[in-house]
């Protein structure tokens, strides 16, 4: 099945809430429970399971999620500019020399390094001039990420893709990480669009309006809808790695292939 017949079939069709539960999501998206917490989470997490029959078995062959979360401010920005269109244990090499040359990172800190300093580090030049202009906009006061929280979620967005460098994923991450806001749906997140695609049965990746069209079914609980299909990717890519390590184990190969 294709996500646009899914999402026109199954998808966008919500499921009616008894009326505890409708008092419970309308405080959740009126603004009055807007950050994420562990009650909440897991108060959402038995809602989907309930309601999508997918997240359900997702949730009962891996297990609850992590509730994937991390401090708001700028180092987690800076982390998260890292993580653009690299693998995650790179950005994390990175972040971690970073962090060893500042311990403490603030904007003005991190200003006092020049471009080589940040390329020895593994910076890109692109990415070092992403965050120091990240950097500069905050001490500058043209940018407050303490001001953001109370903030609806577009609000939020708009205010952080206004930054050279930061675009709607990377806003998106740091709302629904960092701010912990329940509604987030990270479309341009490759691991999500490949377990949409992997735990609804579609035949090609869906598409950034596919995507849409099939989160509304998750609404307002996107964020934790998001955590459930990381989950079950970052299961599948755990079993795949076992397999091969299995596998390789068996032959006499390392993991690492041939030649040390």
């Amino acid at each position: 099945m294709n996500a646009r017949n899914l999402a026109s079939n199954l998808g966008t069709r919500r499921v009616k809430a008894p009326e505890k539960r409708a008092k419970f999501q309308s405080s959740v998206l009126s603004g009055k429970n807007r950050v994420l917490t562990l009650p909440i989470f897991q108060k959402a997490l038995h809602i989907l399971k309930d309601q999508d029959p997918d997240l359900c078995t997702v949730l009962s062959t891996c297990g609850p999620p992590p509730l994937w979360k991390r401090k708001p401010g700028f180092p987690t920005l800076v982390q998260i500019i890292l993580e653009q269109q690299v693998s995650l244990s790179s950005a994390r090499a990175t972040f971690h020399r970073l962090l060893q040359t500042v311990p403490v990172l603030t904007p003005k800190n991190f200003l006092k390094l020049d471009g080589k300093i940040l390329r020895q580090m593994g910076f890109s030049r692109q990415k070092a001039y992403y965050c120091t202009l990240l950097a500069d906009s905050i001490r500058k006061g043209s940018l407050d990420l303490e001001g953001l929280k109370t903030m609806d979620d577009d609000q939020a967005r708009t205010e952080l893709i206004k930054i050279t460098g930061i675009g709607k994923w990377t806003a998106d991450i740091y709302l629904l990480t960092a701010l912990r806001r329940p509604n987030i749906w990270p479309i341009g997140d490759l691991a999500l669009t490949a377990a949409v695609q992997s735990v609804k049965g579609l035949e090609t990746r869906p598409s950034s309006k596919e995507l849409e069209e099939l989160s509304l079914a998750w609404e307002p609980w996107r964020a934790v809808a998001t955590r459930i299909f990381w989950h079950h990717y970052l299961s599948t890519q755990n079993e795949k790695s076992r397999r091969s390590l299995k596998l390789n184990q068996s032959i006499g190969v390392s993991s690492r292939g041939t030649g040390g």
